[in-house]
């Protein structure tokens, strides 16, 4: 056995027991997080405004932090920037995560010296639960692909700016300098397609054991070694055993990926972002992300439905139930306030507190007032898919609203890797599920106000070109499943099978 497969054992044992520990005290802990956060924000500008030395618990908390996106953020970031201290946190940040807003542009996302352990910790957390739960520690003296955006960073405001990635480059241990793949020099490559192959001349003759990343991500990293070698990544790499995927559902991803690996090996389940990192899988046999609950985030949950609302109904932990749509909201030890995520998540769980990511609170549908999710549209492909024998690459979902006597519908444009037998089949099929998923749908569907789906394939590497061609090749960058105007539709209009699209 060699030392570091060796030496995780009794650690990843102690930090198990740990985890296991705080499940049972994530309520009590939540609310010790809450009054943490109001005695250190008091003295800062942003609680001095709101009246922290006033509030006293959850109740008055609410009535003195409304819930705000980035753009009503933004003017306390302003300040940072201009060099103030005590702004939002105690001090000022150690860094500022920098990360693309669909409707704010570039986002600047504060990091402070309380908030990064819980960046570098968690992810390590869950690799040791990993181990401690299966025994599986082999995996820690291979090679592992911690894929980072570039971990050169700029200066804003005189605070380290770059990619929340590139950041955490910095904070990989030492123990594990010497596994880490690809390199320093590779990382820093900004152009996707010059660094993914820099990363298969690197690593293509490495003993990988350990490869994580976003799905797609990943997905385009097997299909260029399979490409250059002619083997299943999985003989490539015959000690390759453990995946570790985030960013985005996994399950749509699942089924393509196994088969570029040629067998199936253990996953492990992620939930980062630049605000923090929320949850994470701490097993391979029970439902759902284990929510982080002792980690300098408090957490709040309103009803999806109500999330625009003037005032909607505010939730701390002890009041969430099993099943419920909920929009995420953090108050964060990074000085993040009434923050809406806007990710939307749902728990399987309440003993211990675990969760699914369910979507995004603008990725939706309800062009006619259909109101479809994230949740249902891929569910409603992933049973079709495999009932059908069908491969899916990726796809999205976008309304089209007739402008003549015919009726309006769902257009799903799709990428496909084995494509139906029958498309209008599938099509039928498809729609009757998402039906069965979303009765406001299937009401739209059954008066006639809606004709059902309709399904346009796109070309191989599709998804890939219109991504290159907005500039978000690669990295954190995702296509989002559902819009509810015609904006990414009609630019992947370009990189349609045209001559074969379903009527």
């Amino acid at each position: 056995m060699k030392i570091k497969s060796f030496l995780a054992k009794p650690f990843a044992s102690y930090i198990y027991k740990g985890i296991r520990k705080g499940m049972a005290t994530a309520v009590a802990d939540q609310e010790n997080i809450l009054k943490f956060l109001l005695k250190v924000g008091r003295n800062t500008d942003f609680g001095k405004e709101a009246g922290f030395d006033k509030v006293t618990d959850y109740e008055g908390f609410k009535q003195a932090v409304p819930i705000r996106d980035y753009e009503q953020l933004k003017p306390w970031i302003e300040k940072i920037k201009e060099g103030r201290h005590n702004v939002l946190w105690k001090g000022k940040p150690i860094y500022f995560a920098k990360t693309s807003g669909t409707t704010s542009g570039t986002k600047y996302i504060p990091i402070t010296k309380d908030s990064i352990p819980n960046h570098i910790n968690t992810a390590r957390n869950a690799l040791l639960c990993y181990m401690a739960e299966t025994g599986k520690t082999k995996f820690a003296d291979g090679k592992l692909i911690f894929l980072s955006g570039s971990p050169e960073l700029e200066r804003v405001g005189g605070i380290p700016t770059g990619r929340l990635s590139g950041i955490v480059n910095h904070h990989v241990p030492k123990y594990l300098r010497t596994n880490q793949m690809p390199s320093y020099e590779t990382n820093c490559i900004e152009d996707w397609e010059t660094k993914l192959n820099k990363i298969v001349d690197e690593t293509i003759n490495q003993n990988m054991t350990l490869i994580s990343g976003i799905p797609p991500w990943m997905q385009m990293y097997f299909d260029e070694l399979v490409k250059r070698s002619g083997k299943k990544v999985g003989e490539l790499f015959p000690n390759f055993n453990v995946m570790v995927q985030g960013g985005v559902n996994f399950e749509p991803y699942k089924a393509k990926l196994f088969e570029s690996i040629g067998k199936k090996i253990d996953t492990i389940e992620l939930f980062p972002a630049s605000e923090g990192f929320f949850a994470f899988q701490d097993s391979q046999e029970a439902e759902g992300l284990l929510l982080n609950t002792n980690s300098g985030i408090f957490f709040e949950f309103v009803p999806a439905g109500e999330i625009f609302n003037e005032s909607p109904t505010r939730l701390s932990l002890k009041d969430v139930k099993v099943g419920e749509n909920y929009a995420l909201i953090i108050n964060s030890n990074a000085g993040l306030w009434g923050y809406n995520l806007g990710d939307t998540v749902k728990f399987v769980s309440t003993d211990p507190y675990r969760l699914v990511v369910t979507g995004r609170t603008k990725h939706f549908i309800s062009a006619f007032g259909e109101h479809v999710i994230g949740e249902e549209v891929e569910y409603s492909m992933l049973k079709v898919a495999e009932e059908s024998n069908v491969q899916v690459t990726e796809f999205t979902v976008a309304p089209f609203v007739s402008s003549d006597e015919g009726k309006s519908y769902h257009e799903w444009f799709v990428e496909f890797e084995k494509q139906p037998a029958n498309m209008v089949e599938f099509a039928a099929k498809l729609d009757q599920v998402l039906r069965q998923k979303n009765v406001y749908y299937d009401d739209l569907i059954s008066g006639n106000i809606l004709r059902p789906l309709k399904i346009t394939p796109v070309r191989k590497n599709g998804f890939i070109d219109y991504m290159k061609s907005i500039g978000k090749l690669g990295g954190q960058n995702k296509v989002p499943r559902l819009s509810n105007d015609r904006k990414i539709a009609d630019e992947l209009i370009k990189w349609t099978k045209s001559p074969e699209t379903v009527k």
